[in-house]
């Protein structure tokens, strides 16, 4: 099977996550990719194949030479965001795009247009994966698990190529900020690893935001609107006021690169309470910081004003950037460099505007930056991959675990 034939049959599995939910995994279906995956490991003749209780797949491919080389991990995720539907997923392969609108789905006249994603030109030539427009296509990060279990496949079948004891792990609720929680990694047994839940090929990540999550409750007072003069607290007006209060111009869509962000990602209320929750994040820890004392003091500023009690203001942290515990490791970056220029790719090195079970497992001991897996417009029902990309990357995978027994 092709790294593409891979693909098509795992997006057709839906896996999608869901937010609020305490265990691991967030819904059970994501064990339907998590079997079809061990089977398949089993089949191709890796060892301790196993699917974890909490929905974890882990693999070995045995090393193939007798120097003593470091142990490398290769990790993607299994499921999709809850926000857009990946199941029933029609998708279809574009040859050799011509760098033109795509037409996905004649019936509701819906257009993949070089208007809205100018970067298209770039895929000229290439084979691109679609879908009809009314889903996900499920590249982030089904893409990287193709890639991953293409070259697994491939390693399996040609011992002679020479490389190090070499780990897998597929994991869930990584788009719910759940990936790592229940991640094995003593057990895991990696050295160094590997994330491959990147963009366009040719990218490498070890930069991710500083991320925390904000909460603000507001407890209003409901009073007969005919008398309500100098009584009345309207708590959604109130949650309003909080969030006309930070600054206008750091949200998701007046910023880019290095600049962070306040991101109000729901509201809902009455006039007796409302709740306002918050995303925060930011590259640089010190503004990382100061952005969280920002959130706080503002709600101390309105509890002076309404009154103690009436805004109640939380912060919890998520992740950190793993940069620090990349830094350590400059054969992470260096290896794939070497690739890179030995594939003429061009290695394009950018912060990540948010996070990857990477950045947590880096703290957790397991230094993991992210490589590219060919997806683009991930998160969105104009989501695509590149064929040609996906089928270079599992190559370059191949060369990359050759490198490090060399």
């Amino acid at each position: 099977m092709t790294t593409t034939e891979r693909f098509l049959k795992y997006v057709a599995v839906d896996t999608n996550s869901l937010p609020g939910i305490e265990k691991v995994p967030s819904t059970d279906k994501q064990f339907d990719l998590a079997n079809i995956l061990a089977d398949e490991l089993r089949e191709m003749g890796a060892e301790d194949v196993e699917v974890s209780e909490y929905c974890y797949v882990y693999a070995t491919i045995p090393a193939t030479t007798d120097k003593e080389v470091p142990t490398l991990g290769f990790i993607a995720h299994m499921d999709t965001i809850p926000e857009i539907s990946g199941k029933d997923v029609k998708a279809r392969i574009v040859k050799n795009y011509d760098g033109k609108d795509i037409l996905l789905n004649e019936e509701q006249n819906i257009w993949l247009k070089t208007e809205t994603f100018p970067f298209m030109s770039r895929y000229i030539g290439e084979d691109l994966v679609v879908t009809d427009g009314t889903t996900l296509l499920g590249a982030d990060d089904k893409a990287g698990i193709a890639e991953i279990m293409a070259m697994a496949d491939y390693l399996l079948k040609n011992p002679q190529i020479k490389h190090g004891k070499i780990k897998i792990g597929f994991t869930p609720d990584e788009e719910v900020g759940h990936g790592p929680n229940k991640f094995d990694v003593e057990g895991f047994g990696a050295d160094l690893a590997y994330t491959l839940d990147g963009g366009p090929i040719g990218s490498l990540n070890y930069e991710t935001f500083n991320a925390a999550s904000g909460t603000v409750k507001v407890t209003g007072l409901s009073v007969h609107p005919g008398s309500a003069k100098n009584q009345m607290k309207n708590a959604a007006l109130l949650a309003v006021e909080f969030a006309s209060m930070l600054p206008a111009n750091e949200t998701p869509a007046t910023t880019e690169v290095y600049e962070g962000f306040y991101h109000l990602t729901s509201m809902n209320g009455g006039i007796e309470d409302a709740t306002l929750e918050y995303i925060i994040r930011d590259h640089d820890m010190a503004k990382f910081n100061k952005r969280k004392e920002t959130f706080l003091k503002t709600a101390e500023y309105l509890n002076f004003k309404y009154g103690e009690g009436t805004f109640e203001a939380s912060v919890e942290d998520s992740y950190f950037n793993m940069k620090e515990m990349i830094l350590p490791h400059p054969e992470l970056i260096e290896n794939v460099r070497k690739v890179f220029t030995e594939f003429g790719v061009e290695m394009v090195i950018e912060p990540v505007r948010g996070g990857t079970d990477g950045a947590r497992l880096s703290y957790m001991g397991l230094p993991c930056p992210n490589l590219c897996a060919g997806g683009c417009n991930g998160h969105s029902r104009f989501e695509f991959a590149s064929a040609t990309q996906m089928e270079e990357i599992t190559k370059i995978l191949v060369r990359l675990a050759e490198i490090y027994a060399e």
